[in-house]
């Protein structure tokens, strides 16, 4: 059975680092080998485990078959980085690498370095799952956006220079065929599912609609909708609960008419969604929701 994928993503704050952390859980717990990778700069995914979260994958304390990992774009482009200089070092004098580090220190090459620990984590056949825990929407957009951007990159400087901002294009050749498989995998509707979360609420919903469309012209068509935070009907009779439903349901009822994917409802918790019983929690109540 080929990796399946699944990415969370939406408005900042919104619960979507709670929901592919109780997803990731749910998934190891029925007997899938699972990797949870945030690439959200602001994610509080340790605070969730309560374990540290870093550039190399770490197990999960006590959930088995569950690992995590952090995609920081610093990390990520020092990595690339040294494993790009490497070879200068053993011939060149160290003012001909400082240079050659220095070239390499715009927008561009931490672009490309992000997401090339963004494609190392595609292409790991070990796991049954990737779980993408992203960044605020826009963020994710860029990046899902970037192989394109980054083919015609090298096809300009290939009929220039020869050049690209990170090296020669010869050298980039089997990078873009990563690119372009991870592409493929993203648009395979069997393979990859777009999870949006949105809250009850006009900006939150209108940023996720927006982006579902731009999903759609990148060819990405598999998406499903999780409405978060909705308040329980057992809640709704109480005064303040109830008023704050009556706000609530217009959008969720709006939403079910501009959204053509799946739709599910995750209620408003009282506890925190941290520590592995409350994410085993949150992760049956989603699965219940939506059928993930």
């Amino acid at each position: 059975m080929m990796t399946q994928y699944l990415f969370f993503s939406g408005k900042g704050g919104a619960g979507k680092t709670s929901l592919s952390s109780s997803t990731a859980v749910m998934l190891a717990k029925q007997g899938q080998k699972t990797l949870l990778v945030t690439t959200d700069p602001a994610s509080n995914l340790g605070d969730v485990f309560g374990q540290e979260v870093g550039l190399q994958v770490r197990e999960v304390t006590g959930v088995p078959r569950l690992y995590i990992q952090e995609i920081n774009p610093d990390a990520a482009l020092q990595s690339y980085k040294d494993r790009a200089l490497a070879p200068m070092r053993e011939v060149f004098p160290e003012e001909v690498v400082r240079a050659a580090e220095e070239k390499m220190s715009g927008p561009c090459t931490e672009e490309v370095a992000t997401f090339d620990q963004f494609i190392a984590c595609m292409h790991q056949p070990d796991y049954d799952w990737v779980v993408f825990d992203t960044a605020p929407t826009g963020h994710t957009l860029r990046l899902l956006e970037l192989p394109s951007s980054w083919s015609l990159h090298i096809e300009e400087s290939a009929a220039g220079s020869g050049q690209t901002c990170i090296g020669s294009v010869d050298a980039l050749t089997a990078s873009k065929a990563e690119y372009d498989k991870a592409v493929r995998a993203l648009q395979d509707g069997s393979l990859t599912t777009f999870v949006f979360v949105t809250q009850p609420a006009r900006l939150s919903m209108d940023e996720m609609l927006r982006s579902s469309g731009e999903l759609h012209k990148l060819g990405i068509e598999n998406q499903v909708a999780i409405v978060n935070g909705v308040i329980p009907e057992d809640e709704r009779t109480h005064p303040y609960s109830g008023r704050r439903w009556r706000k609530q349901e217009p959008y969720i009822q709006e939403l079910s008419f501009r959204f053509a994917g799946r739709i599910g409802i995750m209620p408003l918790y009282a506890d925190e969604v941290k520590g592995i019983a409350m994410l085993e929690q949150v992760g049956g109540d989603l699965q219940h929701a939506i059928n993930l």
